[in-house]
């Protein structure tokens, strides 16, 4: 795998990270292979438990999850797929959820027995969780009583095969983001359907429609009122190792690339010897370099400090720049590859489907770029208003030192 990275990765960390991309060949693959396009791929994710890979998500820092990601996806991007969304999946059942369901769910998640799916994203508000419109309608009276669901929600990575799903609905403690909560929702629960979205790429997504779906105070994932913190924690987390997920399709496709150019001859020599071929393959390196270190710098500033109000910013930059540099690489790996490249099983066809959906899960490229703007103003007000404050306080010590 090409890696130029100076980033301080240990001798142990290089390792692991080579023993997950010949597990992710030899073992993963296969069982990918064999599963059916857009379906939960079962398994696959008992193959995960059984490797302790699941639990791994549950356990590891930002970084840590970021080379596991990266490196699945060089070898077997199902794989890092059908990982990373039991992780999101679960993750806030971890975080926000009763010992009672803990207890319940994650023992089955862990060995990939049991699927997870996050559902957040509707119709009318996809990256925007302030925006939605799921109605959990109160239901008895006092402390003691329920909600009922009604509504739709749209793009649900595994449904509607999931075994449970986190859900966010509008119970109304406030406007936009603060009257959404969270709640665990088995599969089975009554007036609960879905059916399965045929989609590009070959990942399981689907919708779900909630008809008057019961869920009660010990359904909630945290305190009521407080989803969107229980969205946004998940997500901040999962948000750069998407960018290592992408940064691991660059990788492939770019060692893909390499190998073929210095092989393949034409025009009287190899590829590689054209000068106009050598540049790009130095500009796809040198790219996917660039989003590696910056994936990796996002993931060490959360795993640092996961409140700082940095992080928004650094994830977002890290996921925009990583999703669009594996765009231009696999683009231009495909073009440097040929017609070949764009057979049916052949690798970089494969990474082009994959490739494209990233730049729009988990917040779309437009909505990282809003993010980063949003921060580097809400900074430079804060930095305006503390000089303010300052120039403020010397004219007052100026003239109360001028009146003594």
């Amino acid at each position: 795998m090409t890696r130029f990275t100076g980033f301080a990765l240990g001798a142990d960390q290089e390792e692991w990270c080579a023993r997950l991309r010949a597990l992710a060949a030899e073992r993963l693959r296969p069982l990918a292979e064999k599963g059916e396009p857009g379906r939960v791929n079962r398994p696959l994710l008992a193959a995960l438990g059984e490797e302790g890979l699941l639990g791994r998500v549950f356990t590891s820092g930002a970084l840590e999850l970021c080379l596991l990601r990266e490196s699945l996806a060089y070898g077997c991007t199902e794989a890092e797929t059908a990982l990373a969304l039991q992780g999101l999946g679960a993750y806030p059942v971890l975080r926000s959820g009763s010992d009672d369901q803990r207890e319940r769910w994650l023992p089955g998640v862990r060995a990939g027995r049991t699927v997870a799916a996050f559902a957040l994203s509707e119709p009318g508000a996809g990256s925007d969780a302030g925006a939605l419109a799921l109605e959990a309608v109160p239901e008895g009276a006092g402390d003691g009583g329920g909600w009922r669901l009604s509504g739709e929600k749209c793009w649900i990575s595994n449904a509607p095969e999931a075994d449970f799903y986190t859900v966010f609905a509008r119970t109304g403690e406030g406007p936009g983001a603060k009257g959404i909560s969270a709640f665990l929702v088995p599969a089975d629960r009554p007036g609960l359907s879905g059916e399965a979205l045929d989609m590009l790429s070959p990942h399981p997504i689907g919708a779900l429609a909630f008809d008057g779906v019961p869920v009660g105070p010990a359904d909630l994932l945290g305190e009521p009122g407080r989803g969107f913190r229980v969205a946004m924690d998940t997500l901040n987390l999962f948000r750069p190792s998407v960018g290592a997920f992408a940064v691991g399709m660059a990788g492939a496709a770019l060692d893909a690339t390499v190998a073929h150019t210095a092989a393949r001859t034409a025009f009287g020599g190899v590829l590689g010897d054209l000068q106009a071929v050598a540049h790009r393959v130095a500009e796809m390196a040198t790219r996917t370099e660039a989003a590696r270190l910056l994936v990796y710098a996002a993931a060490e500033a959360y795993d640092a400090d996961a409140r700082s109000p940095q992080v928004p910013r650094r994830v977002a930059m890290a996921k925009l720049l990583a999703t669009e540099t594996a765009q231009y690489v696999v683009d231009h790996a495909v073009q440097l590859h040929g017609a070949a490249a764009l057979r049916r099983g052949h690798l970089l066809e494969h990474l082009y489907r994959e490739v494209r959906a990233p730049r729009i899960y988990e917040g779309a490229s437009e909505v990282q770029r809003t993010i980063i703007a949003k921060e580097l103003y809400r900074e430079e007000r804060e930095a305006r208003e503390a000089r303010e404050l300052r120039d403020m306080q010397e004219m007052q010590e100026m003239q109360e030192v001028g009146e003594a």
